[in-house]
């Protein structure tokens, strides 16, 4: 080892998975201390962001239990576990190496994770949470994770309307209940919305700019939530999504840029917003769908860089590679699925991030 420098060293172990990364801690004093040293973690995270992943559960018919499948651009499918939490849950979002659970078993009780190292952190449990989605039953309109690896920090937010009194009716206050690693404490903010979340995707929300974003029902705009001064706003969408013919569009994240994906009959437009203060939305590509004609109805984007972008089917997960213009099936079921894929599809990277 001697005939390469440190810094050579420190790149290569930088693309490794984390459970090798792990293993090589008794190699030497210098790599037992890596995954704790600031700067390496940093340039690990960094590396991982160019390596987008896509978690989904697979629902058997046959089987009590579902099972996970962590579905990655450059080494394929391996099975996942959550089995560390000792708790039956769903996966509510998913942030930079984090995911954020909620215990099937037990209302109010949350986790958030990081399951390359198995760290976890169980929130205060939540004991008033009159917030409807009206299904599933219980659970907040909105949840997002906010995971800022240069802060060292995380927050998670649940948001819904008020159920009114004992009718479980909900009415039109709007609160938000955000916990805060830094404090551990949850705190609570009430607005006023119009907008109809019940039929938002659950899975994709975005953090980028120290916001979270989710794209409404309608898809006539975004819904922002700036953690900073904790006020909604809202931000505009491309006319031609906008105002487009019936097409499914999507909000993904994009190298760190807010991304909509836009799906017709026969094309896929990818917009990236290039000017966030100003809201200047680029179509940075459009897709031809020709190649899987026969599975367009039933494609949800779920995950993408500047180089490939993650689709889930009903029993399919597919990678789209710009450059190349190449469609790769990168996983399949071969069971009796009951739920389709893309029902509980999340992005997802690893990451040396600390949250227990």
């Amino acid at each position: 080892m001697s005939f390469f420098p440190d810094e050579v060293i420190i790149e290569v172990l930088a693309r490794l998975p984390i459970k090798p990364l792990f293993k090589t801690k008794t190699v030497c004093k210098l790599w037992y201390g890596l995954p704790s040293d600031k700067y390496f973690i940093k340039l690990y995270n960094q590396v991982s962001d160019k390596n987008p992943m896509v978690l989904v559960e697979v629902h058997d018919s046959t089987k009590p239990t579902s099972s996970l499948i962590c579905v990655d651009n450059s080494r394929g499918a391996s099975e996942f576990s959550l089995d560390f939490l000792r708790d039956k849950v769903n996966i509510r979002a998913s942030c930079n190496g984090l995911l954020c659970c909620s215990s099937i078993a037990v209302k109010g009780v949350y986790y958030v994770c990081n399951p390359m190292t198995r760290e976890f952190k169980v929130l205060p449990k939540i004991k008033d949470q009159n917030l409807t989605r009206f299904y599933p039953d219980s659970e907040a309109t909105l949840v997002g994770l906010a995971c800022d690896p240069s802060r060292g920090k995380f927050d998670v937010v649940l948001a819904g309307y008020q159920c009114a009194g004992s009718s479980h009716r909900p009415d039109k206050t709007f609160a938000c209940l955000i916990f805060d690693s830094d404090s551990n404490k949850w705190r609570k903010f009430v607005s006023f919305q119009e907008e109809n979340f019940t039929h938002m995707n659950r899975n994709q929300v975005v953090y980028v700019n120290s916001a979270l974003h989710w794209l409404t029902g309608s898809g006539s705009y975004i819904l922002v939530l700036d953690l900073n001064f904790e006020v909604w706003r809202k931000v505009s969408v491309p006319d031609e999504t906008r105002y487009g013919m019936g097409n499914r569009v999507y909000l993904l994240e994009s190298d760190g840029c807010l991304s909509l994906i836009e799906i017709s009959d026969t094309r896929m437009k990818i917009w990236v917003m290039k000017d966030y203060e100003r809201e200047l939305w680029h179509m940075a590509d459009r897709v031809s769908l020709g190649c899987i004609k026969g599975l367009v109805h039933g494609i949800f984007p779920i995950a993408q860089t500047g180089e490939c972008i993650f689709l889930a089917t009903h029993k399919q997960v597919l990678v789209y590679h710009r450059t190349s213009r190449a469609w790769k099936e990168m996983y399949s079921v071969q069971n009796n699925a009951t739920l389709p894929l893309w029902f509980s599809a999340h992005t997802f990277r690893t990451s040396i991030f600390p949250c227990a």
